[in-house]
């Protein structure tokens, strides 16, 4: 291992500038085939920690506590780890395949979320899918496994939908400093329907003509918030709790002027800034509310528009999108 350490250090203590472009690309391409050999070693390095039952040791309740807690990795990395660790013992054609050069690590994993439709059948089948794995680019092959899972559960009496659709999930929660993290799986039908819902914003958005200085995914968070907003100004809209969904933001009266400050809050991603609290305010109904202190309301108004309907369509008429300070949403 100290000779392993000692051959990376002496990698990154190399000076690349020099190198010709074929030199470089030559040792890239050695590299990045040196990586996967390492990840496939670690892998099975992994597997043969969860026999010797280590964790358990250590006082974890499992692999995958030990190796988050460890490794100082997310619970989700250490778990797909693990998963993989496990099949790729029983799968030798696709490790060997791996620690020749002939497989990438990315199409490993693809066959090894494969195999779980069916491992006994997966065992017959799996060094035709290795082969297709190593002529196939990356799309090619998921449709290759996507076709071979759907046999596979045809012929367990399955219908593949339903067993795509059980695999659904989608994890929304709040990160660092306020910002939202999604992730998750979307069975085919729905995960069709929202990269239409996306594509269709974002060509509406480059047909403007303007400017757009975005990144890819930067304009589809900017769709995705777009969709979600249209949806919670649709009329026809089941209400919560005596009335229709709405994001609220409560703001200290100081934070309201241009230049004050104050911290307002969201429901339920908490503190944000002044000029986000602004930015909402600038479209929305207010409620207004006095306090003589902490939980002690002493009035409750009702609830007004800031802007009216007939001076919203005047608005929209003279500037086409939204005015505010940085913001340029197209009416809706």
């Amino acid at each position: 291992m100290s000779e392993l350490l000692s051959a990376i250090d002496a990698l990154a203590a190399e000076d690349l500038s020099p190198l010709p472009d074929a030199r470089a690309e030559d040792d890239f391409a050695l590299v990045r085939r040196a990586r996967e050999r390492l990840e496939v070693e670690f892998l099975r390095r992994l597997a043969d920690i969860e026999r010797r039952g280590i964790h358990a040791r250590d006082g974890h309740v499992s692999t995958v506590s030990w190796l988050a807690d460890t490794g100082k990795v997310a619970w989700g990395t250490a778990r797909k780890e693990l998963t993989t660790a496990r099949a790729l013992e029983e799968m030798p054609l696709t490790r060997r395949a791996v620690e020749a050069g002939d497989l990438s690590l990315s199409a490993a994993e693809l066959l090894v979320r494969t195999r779980e439709a069916d491992p006994e059948a997966f065992r017959e089948a799996e060094g035709m899918l290795v082969e297709a794995a190593e002529v196939h680019s990356m799309g090619d092959l998921q449709r290759v496994a996507g076709y071979w899972r759907q046999a596979a559960e045809r012929a367990q009496g399955e219908d593949p939908d339903d067993q795509l659709r059980a695999r659904r999930r989608l994890h929304a929660s709040v990160t660092f400093l306020g910002m939202v993290r999604v992730d998750g799986d979307l069975d085919p039908e729905t995960g069709e329907t929202l990269l239409t819902a996306l594509r269709a914003v974002m060509d509406a958005e480059a047909r403007s003509g303007e400017g757009d200085d975005r990144t890819p995914p930067q304009r589809r968070a900017d769709a995705l918030g777009e969709i979600c907003r249209q949806w919670l100004d649709l009329a026809p809209r089941p209400t919560v709790a005596g009335e229709r969904p709405h994001v609220t933001v409560t703001v200290p009266v100081e934070a309201l002027p241009a230049d004050g400050e104050g911290g307002s809050e969201l429901d339920h991603i908490g503190v944000v800034g002044a000029g986000t609290a602004r930015r909402l305010a600038c479209d929305a109904s207010i409620t207004r509310m006095v306090l003589a202190g902490p939980s002690e309301p002493l009035e409750v108004g009702r609830r007004t528009p800031v802007v009216s309907p007939s001076m919203r369509r005047a608005v929209v008429v003279r500037d086409r999108h939204c005015r505010f300070p940085g913001c340029d949403r197209p009416h809706t």
